[in-house]
């Protein structure tokens, strides 16, 4: 009973009730504007279709599964990659805090210098004039994860990917490493493996941060709309057009 209310419950929120008032609108203009209607329906079956957790799955999935993680790394250094940050919000040692997808690579990176005493060169900076210095703030939680300032290397000025590898890259050729182990959210890592191709340098690929489970099964919560899954659908997409406008470059 409780998964029947939820998938009910889908339909009262964005975007489950723009899908319905759209329906709506489709059965009003059927009889009225025939054309209008079904170009207004394959709309609201775009929109349905995206908003569900199987189609995001399915997408997420087809990134994330390019990358198996590696049971054993080599290397000399652990590059991380920002996913954003808030400013001035707290924290335990200051303020600043990493958003979820930041923040899980910074524990798998901490979780990966403590089995293999590699440094970390944790890569991002301000995205926006709201947003935190992912790198500064990246610094002090590993710093307060005990981890020694002599083995942290922070590059604060990216803004994007592209200037990630760029700028990751200048620092890894200043200290002399050349075997980076690049970790990042698992969608993440086919464009940025790319980015840091172009940029010269042969990583060792360690996804993390993964947002499908490696089983896919079938229920009513799969198939009904939902702002989180329609945020998966198009971080898919915005993926793999980064990865089409790498290709065609």
């Amino acid at each position: 009973m409780i998964y029947f209310i939820k998938f009910l419950y889908s339909f009262v929120l964005p975007p489950g009730l723009f899908i319905l008032v759209m329906a709506g609108l489709v059965i009003w203009l059927w009889k009225r504007a025939r054309k209008p209607a079904i170009v207004l329906l394959l709309v609201t079956l775009l929109l349905y279709i995206s908003s569900t957790n199987l189609a995001g799955d399915v997408l997420i999935r087809s990134l994330e599964k390019q990358y198996p993680q590696p049971l054993t790394v080599q290397g000399d250094v652990i590059v991380v990659l920002g996913g954003g940050a808030t400013e001035g919000t707290p924290d335990i040692n200051g303020q600043g805090n990493l958003l979820g997808s930041a923040a899980n690579r910074l524990l798998t990176a901490a979780r990966l210098h403590e089995a293999t005493g590699l440094p970390i060169l944790f890569s991002g900076g301000q995205v926006f004039g709201d947003s935190g210095n992912e790198a500064n703030i990246a610094q002090r939680q590993l710093l307060g994860l005990g981890i020694p300032a002599k083995d942290i290397f922070i590059e604060n000025r990216s803004l994007n990917t592209q200037q990630n590898a760029v700028y990751t890259s200048k620092i890894l050729k200043q200290h002399q490493l050349t075997k980076p182990i690049l970790v990042t959210s698992a969608f993440h890592m086919p464009r940025a493996a790319l980015e840091f191709q172009r940029a010269g340098m042969q990583t060792t690929a360690y996804p993390t941060d993964y947002l499908a489970s490696e089983k896919l099964s079938l229920y009513a919560a799969k198939l009904s709309p939902s702002a989180g899954a329609i945020s998966t659908t198009g971080t898919a997409l915005k993926e793999y057009l980064g990865i089409l406008a790498l290709k065609l470059k």
